[in-house]
């Protein structure tokens, strides 16, 4: 029986406490600190693998869908070659972790299939060596290299990078630490949405990434298929995320407790919108409201 792959991680507060972290969710790991990285680097962030991380990651860390890679994929490239002018040499050993992949061999079948398909265009394959892993010699591998994206790539592009993609996950812009709030959105709305929609609901406390929140914040929401936004707090930080999303032109629905909305409403420039009451007497028919909603602004039928 062959046993699979791990890493042990320790707790900084019990250094006795391991994680034990398979090849997969190593994948995951390398994947969100990759993605910290370049939000960080800017900001010269100190990047930190924290017991919440670790511990999110364990209990429920996946790898971004093939679609979402894919995209990360054109992305990186038409980035490079708008700061560069030219395409890129290499892929750098770390492009599975940037893209979200299992492993170099997953984002190498990825390269092949979005060249099959017109996006992007990959030199000739360049045989070089690297020391082998044994540390007796070396080992000749193959390197793609010369990659740019072509026009198809680049439309692939402009819309990605406008908001245009739509990831398997939507994105809720809320007050925290209202606990009425917090238990009506982790016990009834996520769920629901996961069983009847398929999709998962995220917000910034599930992001156990210290710093940079404004800038991972624009990323989840650029790529999120759509927006729900509670508006009972009359939170100015929800009313940005609402217009950004609306900016991107990706489906929001709006939220707000029954009796804050027929009272005290919400701001004009979101009074015309769309806007499912919710109120703790009657979660169900709250539910069912609001999955009837995404559904139409989803495109999803009955």
């Amino acid at each position: 029986m062959t046993r699979e792959p791990f890493m042990r991680l320790h707790s900084a507060a019990n250094p006795a406490d391991p994680w034990v972290l398979t090849s997969l969710q190593r994948a995951v790991l390398a994947h969100r600190i990759r993605t910290k990285s370049d939000v960080a680097s800017s900001q010269q962030e100190l990047l930190c693998v924290t017991a919440p991380l670790l511990e999110s990651i364990r209990t429920e860390g996946k790898l971004p869908s093939v679609a979402s890679q894919a995209a990360n994929a054109i992305r990186f490239i038409g980035d490079h070659m708008s700061q560069v002018g030219d395409a890129l040499q290499e892929v750098p050993d770390e492009f599975h972790a940037v893209v979200g992949a299992m492993d170099r061999h997953s984002s190498d079948w990825l390269l092949g299939h979005l060249q099959d398909h017109g996006v992007i265009d990959i030199g000739v394959d360049t045989p070089t060596t690297r020391p082998s892993p044994t540390g007796s010699g070396s080992v000749i591998v193959k390197r793609l290299g010369d990659l740019r994206l072509t026009l198809t790539g680049w439309e692939e592009y402009e819309t990605a990078t406008r908001g245009g993609f739509r990831a398997d996950y939507g994105f809720i812009a809320m007050q925290f630490h209202d606990p009425t709030l917090d238990r009506l959105v982790d016990d009834a709305i996520k769920p629901i949405i996961q069983k009847d929609l398929g999709y998962r609901l995220v917000d910034m406390r599930d992001m156990a990434r210290a710093g940079v929140i404004d800038n991972i914040m624009r990323m989840l929401i650029r790529d999120a298929a759509f927006v729900v936004v509670d508006l009972t707090h009359g939170n100015q930080g929800a009313y940005w995320e609402a217009g950004y999303a609306e900016g991107l032109d990706k489906p929001v629905v709006y939220i707000c407790e029954k009796g804050v909305f027929e009272n005290r409403g919400t701001h004009f420039d979101t009074n015309h919108c769309t806007t499912v009451p919710w109120t703790t007497d009657d979660q169900d028919g709250f539910c069912e409201r609001l999955v009837a909603t995404l559904r139409r602004s989803l495109d999803l039928g009955s």
